[in-house]
């Protein structure tokens, strides 16, 4: 394979994209969570959930960060390496990303500065508004994100004119495009579902350490009926959205189950090294007739051989992202339902062989989102907007020199800035709750102005006030 400036041009966003999409994949899931915790404290009064919001807002932060600007350098891309596919389809992505922008990120902005740094200037509603503003903000960014995305793999709603840039004729057609609902859903339940497997690894991490504390056990909680209660759901998602795609990409959902041959009871090929040169699978383990019958719709079901050779999408890496992806989910469901036993049976804080599952286990949901986040991009190829708009017609005419050298350097600054970063979130998230102090200093926690004081005043209860009672937070939570 030559390594052109498409070839490169490709790989190059497939990077950075790889990279960014684990921050708001983590984030959106992140800030539900937070949002959680806050209104069980608000409701509670349980300092619990209180120790849990300061603990994982820290790495909301910083991952929020990171995903802002890993989110930059990949648009940063859309003009230095793809400047014809942003020319000829501008008038209808970029409304679509504008209002990304005015109504999510806006939102997210606003807000993020009060739920960071407002516990002692406004009040504990105002700040509980703030936070569930930020969740929101993360849910109606994704919204419009995959509604861009989706567009240019299920396209309708546009036309194009004689200089051959697309223009859309129904908004609402192009928004709500066919494959939009069913992604939109199965990428949000991937969010949550990533966050709680973080928030398990982290669980499990504590109690590894001997670091148990209450917080440690309804974070586990909390993150194994998370896993147990959406991983079916994330299972049936996936499927609505493969039959969306059976229907208006047959060819890369041909792809995903190794189907070279059009024909009645198509088998669901379990293991397989596809050979796309030969058109074969080599090595094929299946379930004969399977297919048929979870895919459904027509009969006989499309093999690639109903394609054009020019119209296949990369078969290996297509047929194998989509088996990591699904064997990663399985493995959540996996630990969510051994989590849910053990907390029924009492024994989720009591160190074993499910906590050392459990922390590789964090890194799964990541996984299923780059893994299926392959599925979706590769299998789409060879088109930028399916049908419509071929990759090789995208691309930006700068010399393949060019791309190779920018590439290696957001590999190098990636890797620095990832590792640090990676490695700054896991200590934070593995070092528990009960090597703090109950309380802050008497000297601090009334400290005008700082963030100790306000904590401690949003900690206690009007009894407490009254007693003169020391009930917030530690130092280092705060």
């Amino acid at each position: 394979m030559e390594l052109d400036a498409l070839i490169l041009s490709r790989l190059q966003f497939a990077f950075v994209i790889a990279f960014h999409i684990m921050f708001p994949a983590f984030t959106i899931g992140l800030a539900a969570f937070l949002a959680v915790c806050e209104g069980l404290w608000l409701k509670t009064r349980n300092d619990v959930f209180l120790k849990l919001y300061l603990h994982w807002v820290k790495i909301f932060a910083l991952a929020f960060a990171m995903g802002v600007v890993t989110g930059v350098v990949m648009s940063y891309q859309f003009g230095s390496n793809w400047s014809v596919f942003s020319d000829k389809t501008g008038n209808v992505l970029g409304p679509l990303l504008g209002y990304e922008v005015l109504t999510a990120f806006f939102l997210e902005a606003t807000f993020l500065g009060v739920m960071l740094f407002g516990w002692k200037r406004v009040g504990r509603r105002l700040h509980f508004i703030a936070t569930l503003a930020v969740a929101i903000g993360t849910m109606i960014s994704a919204f419009w994100i995959l509604s861009a995305n989706s567009w240019m793999q299920t396209p309708q709603g546009f036309a194009i004119d004689a200089d051959g840039r697309f223009y859309a004729t129904d908004w609402m057609e192009v928004i709500f495009n066919p494959s939009f609902p069913s992604r939109y859903v199965h990428m949000m339940l991937a969010a949550y579902i990533t966050t709680a497997a973080v928030v398990m690894a982290a669980g499990a991490a504590q109690v590894l350490r001997g670091r148990i504390s209450e917080p440690t056990r309804w974070q586990m909680r909390m993150a194994a009926g998370t896993l147990a209660v959406l991983m079916p759901l994330q299972i049936w998602a996936g499927h609505w959205s493969g039959e969306v795609a059976h229907h208006y990409q047959p060819a890369k959902v041909a792809a995903m189950e190794g189907w070279w041959e059009t024909r009645e009871g198509q088998p669901t090929i379990l293991f397989a090294l596809p050979d796309q040169e030969n058109k074969r699978n080599i090595a094929e383990i299946g379930i004969p007739g399977l297919g048929d019958v979870v895919v459904g719709g027509e009969k006989p079901l499309k093999g690639l051989d109903a394609f054009p050779d020019s119209e296949h999408p990369p078969v290996f890496i297509v047929f194998w992202a989509f088996r990591i992806m699904v064997g990663a989910g399985l493995g959540l469901l996996a630990i969510g339902l051994w989590g849910l036993y053990l907390w029924r049976a009492k024994k989720l804080t009591k160190p074993g062989l499910f906590h050392w599952v459990a922390i590789p286990g964090g890194a799964l949901g990541f996984i299923a989102v780059i893994s299926g986040w392959v599925v979706a991009e590769v299998g789409r190829q060879p088109y930028t907007v399916y049908g419509a708009l071929r990759t090789a017609d995208s691309v930006s005419p700068v010399p393949a020199g060019q791309v190779a050298f920018s590439l290696l350097v957001f590999m190098s600054v990636y890797a620095i800035i990832f590792t640090a970063g990676v490695v700054y979130m896991s200590r934070i998230a593995t070092r528990g709750f009960d090597d703090q102090p109950a309380s802050p200093p008497e000297d601090e926690k009334r400290a005008p102005g700082s963030a100790l004081g306000a904590v401690h005043e949003m900690a206690e209860t009007p009894e407490d006030r009254q007693k003169g009672g020391d009930s917030g937070p530690s130092p280092e939570t705060a």
